[in-house]
């Protein structure tokens, strides 16, 4: 296994970060500087959980630290899922499953961003948007090398160790990324298919100033699979939404602004410039 993350800890952080939040019993979501990591399963069952996402490079201690007050000391995964491969989702994974000897799954299309064969497309540093856009050339966007250790998420849209939830193939942010849904209780765990703060605002990010927004601007580079995925999660009616950024959010705010979200995507979300808006990539 190769960490290309190691050493590559970004200046950014918000007003939340490490602040964790039960979102349902079974489901706490934890802020690490800029970014949402999610811990499902039953805080009573220590090694009946799944970790969603391994936030920014340089904090597996962190996320470890978390899990032993959820679960109890040395208790572990069964599994690690990846919304994608982006430097601020699979910052800690490396050093995560080092500790831990855990299977982590993804989709297929973003295999190659996991085991060193791809890097991402570079940020837009010139996307419509705040200074943040113009911080996206610091971010690392070398893949991962996870080796055997990563595996496809399987075929029938099932989720291995979260019982009750399934897989949504939600592109245009990058390929392969996924959203997590639960049809019980309509529980979705969305990666950056959209979040809840606006990503290209510094103050923001920084503030978490909660408003219903398009994937981060300055590395989403397919706005029409963007656009289409977003409608098909404004189409589950979900009731809670743990983003890959920003705070979750619940009941009628969530379907109003995802509704919203869904039916003016181009004015809302689409920059009006961009490399990847104009097709000069």
């Amino acid at each position: 296994m190769e960490d290309t993350m190691e050493g590559k800890w970004i200046p950014a952080t918000s007003v939340r970060s490490g602040v964790g939040q039960e979102v349902v019993p079974d489901m706490y979501c934890l802020t690490i500087q800029i970014v949402n990591v999610c811990f499902v399963g039953n805080p009573e069952q220590p090694n009946e959980w799944v970790l969603v996402d391994t936030g920014m490079p340089e904090s597996a201690d962190d996320i470890i630290s978390a899990a032993s007050r959820r679960f109890g000391p040395n208790s572990r995964p069964k599994a690690i899922v990846l919304t994608h491969g982006h430097f601020d989702h699979v910052g800690a994974v490396v050093d995560l499953v080092k500790e831990w000897d855990v299977p982590v799954y993804a989709h297929e299309r973003e295999m190659p961003y996991l085991t060193g064969k791809a890097s991402y497309p570079q940020p837009d540093p010139t996307v419509e948007g705040g200074f943040v856009a113009k911080l996206s050339p610091l971010f690392p966007i070398e893949p991962v090398d996870l080796g055997n250790h990563v595996k496809e998420l399987p075929a029938d849209g099932s989720v291995p160790g979260m019982s009750g939830w399934r897989w949504i193939h939600t592109p245009g942010h990058t390929p392969g990324h996924i959203s997590l849904f639960r049809e019980s209780d309509r529980s979705l765990i969305v990666g950056d298919a959209f979040v809840t703060v606006r990503q290209d605002s510094l103050y923001k990010v920084v503030m978490q100033e909660q408003e219903i927004s398009g994937p981060p601007r300055y590395l989403t580079t397919d706005w029409q699979a963007a656009r289409e995925s977003v409608q098909r999660l404004e189409a589950l009616n979900p009731a809670l939404a743990v983003t890959g950024h920003g705070m979750p959010i619940f009941g009628e705010t969530l379907q109003r602004g995802l509704k919203k979200l869904a039916n003016e995507f181009n004015r809302i979300a689409i920059p009006d410039y961009g490399r990847y808006v104009d097709g000069s990539h």
